[in-house]
């Protein structure tokens, strides 16, 4: 079987490659075929992951093509990544807002929004070409902001889409590891939307201990998703929270942190990418190959260290020596993924967090929102979880969270001209970040100046 990476030039895809190496095999994938409208950083990608996979050994083909036809063509999962308008559209993204004082974070901030109307037009574009040329295939989409372009793909008629985000399966991993067992062995259920869901219950072994995990404040802090939290408020709604509630429970100070800071994230990711591609195309990677992997891994391991430190105001976590770094494996959205398509082979199933329709898992959502839950996966399908009872608090969050994704989709559907503006004004003010009309029209006034008149 065979896998398409539409955004396959991005710095994570060679994380992705190593991260299938264990279980390619397993599940009879033979080839990896990466696509990007960057080729000339899609040539240095490419270079990595081919020698990723010859340092192991290992006989995955991995390729480079120049064409949406060719990556979508044959393949029986298609992985979506994109950047739509590259690393710098995220800094103007995020400048905008704060410029009007406002959170511009790429997923869960205002900025998401202006990524979302940006990216949802491409994406569509891309499955109407994968409905013709690989009707069967089944599309893993990662682009952020994740929930929202889901839900904008299911809303235009294509339902063999599964939104993914490592964030759910990365806090997993992390509490497996603190509490000394094995992830198979531990039971962790989600419920919400992308970047703004909860863990309603943690079971070790089969036996309930979320009330003492919430109670441990060595817990709380010994967990990288958790520490930036006041344990109050977790205590005080009884669940664990997804890392991105912090912008919401900590807004004033995200915010406070961010501006005084006086770089943004998406500034310094962009800042490492830069510098990352100006040493490897300044290099003989052919010549050189594990020296440039090594130059690949340092940046990017400055870049996953800073991870939230800046709206945290926290340090950066520790680095390790350049030349000794390893190739990370087993996490992220290559494992969700291989996880989801490992379940769909079985009988048994396989546990994980999907952003899938809702079906009834969420009560006050209709069946057609996308929703991201905890859902066992197996050939019989995915089958989410049911929540019987959901807390004021999640269900006034999720409410407004959905309007404005709804409001979202249908002001990308209707185009500037038609009524669109108009709409997108509706859906930011409903955003809690935002919470405002006369704020809602500045920023989509802004947005559509930054980007030479028009937004989407």
């Amino acid at each position: 079987m065979k896998i398409g990476v539409i955004g396959g030039a991005g710095v994570r895809t060679v994380i992705f490659i190593n991260g299938l190496l264990k279980r390619y095999k397993q599940l009879a994938i033979d080839e990896v075929v990466l696509y990007d409208i960057d080729f000339e950083k899609l040539a240095v990608i490419a270079k990595l992951c081919r020698h990723v996979v010859a340092r192991e050994g290992k006989d995955l083909v991995v390729r480079e093509v120049y064409t949406p036809e060719e990556v979508i063509r044959g393949m029986d999962y298609i992985v979506t990544t994109l950047r739509v308008g590259g690393d710098h559209s995220r800094v103007v993204d995020e400048r905008v807002a704060l410029e009007n004082g406002v959170i511009g974070q790429e997923t869960t901030g205002v900025g998401g929004f202006s990524m979302a109307v940006r990216t949802i037009p491409v994406l569509l574009g891309h499955c109407d070409l994968i409905e013709k040329l690989a009707p069967n295939a089944w599309i893993f989409n990662f682009t952020n902001p994740s929930g929202l372009v889901t839900q904008a793909l299911h809303s235009a008629g294509h339902h063999r889409v599964i939104g993914i985000c490592d964030a759910p399966s990365s806090m997993k991993y992390r509490m497996a590891q603190y509490l000394g067992v094995e992830e198979k062995d531990l039971y962790v259920e989600f419920f919400g939307l992308n970047h703004l869901s909860w863990i309603t219950s943690v079971k070790k072994y089969g036996c309930e201990i979320m009330p003492s995990l919430i109670a441990d404040d060595a817990f709380l802090k010994g967990i990288q998703e958790l520490e930036i939290f006041d344990p109050g408020v977790i205590r005080r709604t009884g669940m664990l929270p997804n890392e991105y509630l912090y912008y919401y429970y900590h807004r004033e100070k995200a915010l406070a942190n961010i501006k005084k800071s006086g770089k943004t994230r998406g500034e310094t990711i962009e800042e490492v990418n830069i510098k990352m591609m100006e040493e490897l195309k300044a290099m003989d990677i052919d010549a050189h190959p594990e020296e440039a992997l090594q130059i690949f891994l340092w940046y990017m391991q400055l870049r996953e260290n800073s991870y939230m430190s800046i709206e945290s105001g926290s340090a950066n976590r520790p680095l390790i020596e350049k030349g000794k770094l390893p190739v990370p494996e087993g996490m992220g959205y290559a494992g969700v993924m291989l996880d989801c398509i490992e379940g769909m082979q079985s009988k048994e199933g396989r546990t994980l967090v999907l952003s899938i329709p809702n079906a009834g898992s969420i009560p006050f959502l209709t069946d057609e929102d996308v929703v991201e839950v905890t859902c066992l996966v197996s050939e019989r399908g995915i089958e989410p979880v049911k929540q019987t009872t959901v807390p004021e608090l999640c269900e006034l969050y999720i409410r407004l969270i959905k309007r404005y994704e709804r409001l979202t989709v249908e002001a990308v559907r209707l185009g500037q001209e038609n009524g669109g503006e108009e709409m997108a004004i509706d859906a930011l003010m409903t955003h809690p970040l935002v919470n405002s009309y006369s704020l809602a029209k500045k920023l989509i006034a802004d947005y559509t100046a930054a980007y030479g008149g028009r937004l989407f």
